[in-house]
């Protein structure tokens, strides 16, 4: 088989860490297996080199932010290939340009566009574990330097795996699977065995920390398989697979919580057409994702309010972005409420039952959470309300769906 291995920040967090990914991937390789490695940069390392960024500069320009922080995977990646020459077979690291990891030139947020992946995969051939720093590719003039935004290494070894036609992609990270809910706010979440593509991508861009949300979208594309399991443990993982007859059995699946949203509110907005698309066109080139929208019924048929949610990472220029707009339209007031959350109830099973969003209102109503704004989708039902009752909502909606019985 030829198997693809990412490891996170907590893996190869220090050398000791390192040695051991380093004896795993040898038991791999004396198995028979191929194997590939992604590495992300030691835990707690990129956060201290944007913090230094920022020690120097108010505002660092992406393009050197991106080359500042995609030293941190090469560091890992380097430490990592030598590691594994210890145990006695060859290994190679490489840069992602190395790689073959062609992206746009978008940078700090790239998307990958293709994987020429030959000089890997003759480095396989050859004999040796290559070990490729993750979170980071180059433009497709081969100049410069990109990296692909938080979780970036989870999206690197879904495509190398693509790129190779891989046996599997095995993402090990500090938990051994994923989880009904975060196990850190609910004692008796529980594991699941496999989820559905569409179930983990709801979940990842849902808040749930386990895999990066452009990853699982990558999988589901192009058929990768995946696996997440832990570096610590030999336990075995959760499957992310196709959905299946079975699974839709199981109304819910996760609840998932995002404290990293923040709302923004136009008041006084004029209500007539073309005012909406004026306002997310200017925040969409500022390469804003934005999540939840709410515009108001116009009372007197002429005045409105627009509420939306984007990532807390982005408020500067979001509130910026409109401001301008606001003040270009005449509207009253923007309004930036940071102390909320999302809460998302998450399920393929939703499709074929009804009644979970009631259940869903019900349950926190009985508790006393209000409810800001609302989306849905086929497979899921999120909420925002006030940041201070996030672990509440989530232990008494777990508890509502009875995920620790299922």
């Amino acid at each position: 088989m030829l198997i693809v291995q990412k490891y996170g920040g907590t893996s190869v967090g220090t050398p000791e860490r390192i040695k051991a990914v380093a004896q795993r991937v040898a038991m791999c390789k004396k198995d028979g297996n191929d194997v590939v490695v992604i590495v992300s940069a030691m835990s707690g390392v990129t956060d201290k080199l944007i913090a230094q960024a920022y020690e120097i500069s108010q505002n660092p320009s992406n393009h050197d932010m991106d080359i500042l922080l995609s030293s941190g995977e090469i560091v890992s990646a380097s430490l990592t290939a030598m590691a594994i020459e210890t145990f006695g077979y060859k290994s190679i690291a490489f840069t992602g340009s190395q790689a073959g990891i062609i992206t746009d030139s978008c940078h700090t947020k790239a998307k990958i566009t293709k994987v020429d992946a030959a000089r890997v995969a003759k480095a396989v051939f050859d004999g040796y574990v290559p070990v490729i720093a993750g979170f980071q590719g180059v433009t497709d003039n081969l100049i410069d330097i990109t990296t692909l935004g938080r979780g970036g290494s989870d999206l690197s070894a879904v495509a190398v795996a693509e790129a190779l036609k891989a046996d599997l992609c095995e993402i090990y990270t500090d938990v051994d699977g994923v989880y009904t809910t975060d196990p850190n706010i609910v004692k008796d979440a529980r594991k699941l065995e496999k989820i559905s593509y569409d179930e983990m991508l709801e979940l990842a861009s849902l808040g749930a920390k386990v895999l990066q949300s452009r990853s699982v979208e990558f999988a589901k594309n192009y058929n990768v398989k995946l696996v997440v399991r832990s570096s610590f443990t030999d336990h075995p993982g959760t499957l992310i697979v196709k959905e299946d007859s079975i699974m839709e059995q199981v109304v819910v699946s996760g609840i998932a919580s995002d404290k990293k949203q923040a709302r923004i509110t136009i008041h006084g907005v004029p209500d007539k057409p073309g005012i909406a698309a004026t306002l997310f066109s200017a925040i969409a080139r500022e390469n804003i994702v934005v999540d939840m929208i709410v515009q108001n019924i116009s009372i007197e048929g002429n005045i409105t309010d627009i509420s939306f949610t984007v990532p807390k990472t982005d408020i500067n220029k979001a509130m910026e972005v409109s401001k301008k707009i606001a003040g270009e339209l005449n509207a009253a007031d923007v309004l930036l409420n940071q102390d909320i959350a999302k809460i998302s109830v998450v399920g393929v099973g939703m499709r074929t039952h009804s009644g979970v969003a009631a259940k869903i209102f019900k349950v926190l109503s009985e508790n006393n959470i209000n409810i800001m704004m609302i989306s849905t989708s086929e497979i899921k039902v999120s909420c925002i309300i006030d940041l201070k009752y996030t672990e509440l909502a989530v232990r008494v909606l777990h508890d509502a769906f009875e995920l620790n019985k299922i």
